[in-house]
């Protein structure tokens, strides 16, 4: 990426900061982040076409903090890792303790620390492919960094995107933040092991899916008992 290129990023992601209050720069965010997402949009295509010319399956996850995406991970990884070389792109802010974990599932793991960005965009993945024998993979996971919001405005070339909420989150999680489920494939309803404790309506949560995309595949799991992850791997055609 053009060096004048990561300054208006870093420019857009300054001026966002003080969310459009000044209205002699408005007009600059609005157009520098336009121009950001149309950047990022055509790199993503990019990455794409390239994993899908070699074979290459891919699928992004993406969900809060402590909604599960990791532990789902570990559990299928270690389904599918005789039948795939699988390589595993983690997202966090700091540290590599998810990479760790999932890579004890015989997947090869790469962490991406993300310092004060909120979630992976297609320069991070492009910058981990272009450095990597793709020839070694047949499948690639993507976890996002764990939020529910910024996600939402950055495509990362993958086939498929699973949006992952819990049950501890309470039934109005999706209502509440739509935008990840309108562009998702798969929404998980995770930790449904503790709805006997909780009481959360998960029947409002799968209609709340479906009324924000029509096309959605919803699956409910518990990654702690390995509930329907099967299923959710049939889901994904792996």
């Amino acid at each position: 990426m053009p060096e004048k290129r990561k300054q208006e990023i870093q420019r857009i992601k300054e001026l966002e900061s003080i969310n459009l209050a000044r209205e002699d720069i408005r007009d600059l965010v609005i157009e520098t982040k336009k121009e950001v997402e149309k950047d990022n949009d055509s790199l993503a295509q990019q990455i794409n076409n390239e994993l899908n010319n070699m074979g290459i399956k891919s699928v992004d996850i993406v969900g809060a903090i402590g909604a599960g995406k990791t532990a789902l991970l570990e559990r299928i990884v270690e389904k599918l890792s005789k039948k795939y070389r699988i390589l595993v792109i983690c997202g966090d802010i700091t540290t590599r303790v998810d990479a760790d974990r999932i890579e004890k599932h015989n997947a090869k793991t790469i962490q991406i620390n993300t310092g004060r960005e909120c979630a992976l965009n297609a320069y991070h993945i492009y910058q981990v492919i272009k450095n990597q024998d793709l020839n070694k993979y047949d499948l690639i996971f993507v976890e996002n960094v764990g939020n529910l919001i910024c996600p939402s405005e950055f495509k990362l070339g993958t086939d498929k995107r699973i949006t992952v909420v819990s049950i501890t989150e309470g039934e109005w999680v999706i209502e509440k933040h739509p935008m990840l489920f309108k562009m998702s494939d798969v929404a998980v309803i995770n930790k449904i092991d503790l709805i006997e404790r909780l009481g959360t309506n998960i029947e409002k949560m799968k209609k709340d899916a479906k009324k924000f995309n029509s096309n959605i595949k919803v699956i409910t799991t518990s990654a702690k008992t390995d509930t329907n992850i099967d299923q959710l791997i049939e889901v994904l055609e792996l």
